[in-house]
């Protein structure tokens, strides 16, 4: 179907990749803007919001499309905990695919970790990596929160059992430990390895991003989908069929 879409954070990198995705693959951009610009009018005329802003902006984004019953891709992260679930339960009143991270390949690889959280036992020592650019501005990325994540519910851990870099930490690694390590430097566009470590043999499931057009593309096909869905929120794992 002929889709027309409103690109919000329209002057971030990622605004621009949606803009050049769209122009690419013959999808209508209806409206492109950024904070305090009038979102109801840019709403009226386009069929669903992509959202690549920042996450101070959610909420007004969620409202007014919750306002004006359109659908929602949203791509934002950094939400503090509490603030995303009340984000979350505005977003079910819409169609609205939320995801930290829209390449097809990264929503492979939060599949096999998931496979993999499940195969493997604590005797496999599990670590998060992650690196991006050096502009940017939430830590850990959301696609590493997400891999976090997942290992966490396929071990039954909670949060307690995260060690963030291990500074200042002594004595031995424990088996309910899953590490989790930020780095940021130069322009890279995303890097995440997964690591299961074992006496013995190791594990490591790792996605490199080289061009950013690669999420643009992803979130141009969830929004395709997500305008044919009943109100709720999806993922990307959703859109791929991957559940």
């Amino acid at each position: 179907m002929a889709l027309t879409i409103l690109i919000h954070g329209a002057r971030g990198r990622m605004g621009h990749a949606v803009a050049a995705a769209a122009k690419e693959l013959g999808v209508a951009v209806g409206a492109a803007v950024d904070l305090g610009d009038d979102l109801p009018a840019a709403l009226a005329g386009c069929d669903v919001a992509i959202d690549f802003s920042s996450h101070a902006a959610t909420r007004s984004l969620l409202e007014n499309a919750v306002a004006a019953g359109k659908p929602v891709v949203l791509g934002t992260t950094g939400h503090p905990a509490a603030e995303k679930q009340a984000l979350i339960a505005l977003a079910r009143k819409v169609p609205c695919v939320w995801a930290g991270n829209f390449s097809v390949g990264v929503n492979l690889l939060f599949a096999l970790t998931r496979r993999a959280s499940a195969v493997l036992g604590p005797d496999y020592d599990a670590e998060v990596v992650e690196m991006h650019h050096r502009f940017k501005q939430d830590a850990p990325s959301g696609t590493a929160a997400r891999l976090l994540e997942i290992i966490l519910e396929e071990r039954k851990l909670d949060a307690a059992a995260v060690r963030h870099g291990r500074h200042g930490i002594t004595g031995q690694r424990q088996s309910s430990e899953v590490g989790m390590h930020t780095l940021r430097g130069g322009d890279v566009v995303g890097d995440h390895t997964v690591m299961f470590a074992a006496l013995g043999e190791r594990l490591e499931l790792t996605h490199k991003a080289s061009d950013r057009q690669i999420f643009a593309r992803g979130a141009l096909r969830a929004a395709q989908w997500v305008v044919a869905q009943p109100p709720g929120v999806y993922d990307m794992q959703d859109v791929l069929g991957l559940k």
